[in-house]
């Protein structure tokens, strides 16, 4: 019912089978299997317009790592990388096949290159017509901009699209923690201006260059007008097939049901999973949220006139 009530108003839902940090095959393809049914419910429903999952919900942090830190792998560990290609090969497959854009949300900064690199061998394969696999980028990291454009070069020379979720960033206490304990440099934007600054210009990039499709994941009000803004300025439809807004379930519902109101492609996470698997994922973007200055009491006060504009 949740999902069709949100469909009524026009706010489309993306199934999330939230688990991550796992550690063995059966874990791995528990979530590969469940990844591949959401795609197939997403293919027959309308009210469904994405797959999404996370890099170590089909494969070991440690690996990742390992990979992102061009340490030499074991030959189990070159076994264990080989079935996460696997898994990636599976499910991107079945989203091609199926016509269904797959989302892969992105993790912390020192395991994220072995993934960006794999998501990017798989855009290269089934993006040659449109968007299907999309990537992540968390925009507090203040390399992500260069990375995208980057990205975009590649993908022009060797004709494929580029689909990307844009974030601001759900690590920032522990990336920032692990720099200075290790003592490298900090990936993250030295404060909230600047990463909304990123943030801005990745979508004004995306929407300034052709076959990129663009899923913008944000609270914050001022990113949502922006990109409504670059849609009016240049002229494209409120629901270009390539512009995708995107909430939490129970998250800035004034900004997503607005958004739907006027006509723009808006959809919802709806995150499942055992508890105790979905809590972490949960507590993060609540914690992330509260970074958004002053947008909690904001948040109450703007229920309170949703539920009237419902006539609850």
């Amino acid at each position: 019912p949740v999902i069709e009530n949100m469909h009524s108003k026009n706010v489309l839902s993306i199934l999330d089978y939230s688990v991550e940090g796992k550690e063995t095959d059966n874990q791995f393809d528990l979530a590969l299997q469940k990844t591949m049914q959401n795609i197939k419910i997403a293919s027959t429903n309308k009210s469904i317009p994405f797959a999404v999952f996370k890099p170590t919900g089909f494969g070991r942090f440690k690996i990742y790592q390992k990979i992102t830190e061009k340490i030499e792998l074991s030959d189990e560990e070159k076994a264990d990388w080989n079935k996460i290609k696997e898994r990636y090969e599976k499910v991107c497959k079945a989203a091609y096949d199926h016509n269904v854009p797959l989302l892969i949300d992105a993790e912390e900064s020192w395991m994220q290159d072995a993934a960006d690199d794999l998501i990017e061998s798989m855009m290269e394969k089934y993006n040659k017509e449109k968007a299907i696999v999309f990537g992540t980028l968390q925009m507090y990291r203040w390399d992500r901009l260069d990375y995208l454009k980057a990205l975009y070069e590649r993908a022009m020379q060797k004709g494929f699209y580029v689909g990307m979720k844009l974030v601001r960033g759900a690590y920032m206490e522990k990336e920032r923690e692990r720099a200075e304990e290790k003592g490298y440099p900090s990936p993250i934007c030295k404060d909230k201006k600047e990463t909304d600054a990123n943030f801005d210009a990745a979508v004004r990039f995306m929407t300034e260059n052709k076959k990129m499709a663009l899923y913008c994941g944000s609270h914050n009000e001022e990113s949502n007008y922006y990109l409504m803004q670059l849609i009016a300025e240049k002229n494209l439809d409120k629901n270009d097939p390539s512009i995708w807004f995107g909430q939490l379930y129970g998250m800035s519902d004034h900004i997503s049901f607005n958004l739907a109101a006027n006509g723009y492609n808006v959809t919802k996470y709806l995150p499942y999973g055992p508890v105790r698997d979905v809590m972490p994922y949960l507590i993060r973007r609540a914690e992330e949220n509260t970074s958004v200055a002053g947008q909690t009491n904001r948040e109450l006060s703007l229920l309170k006139t949703e539920k009237l504009r419902r006539k609850l």
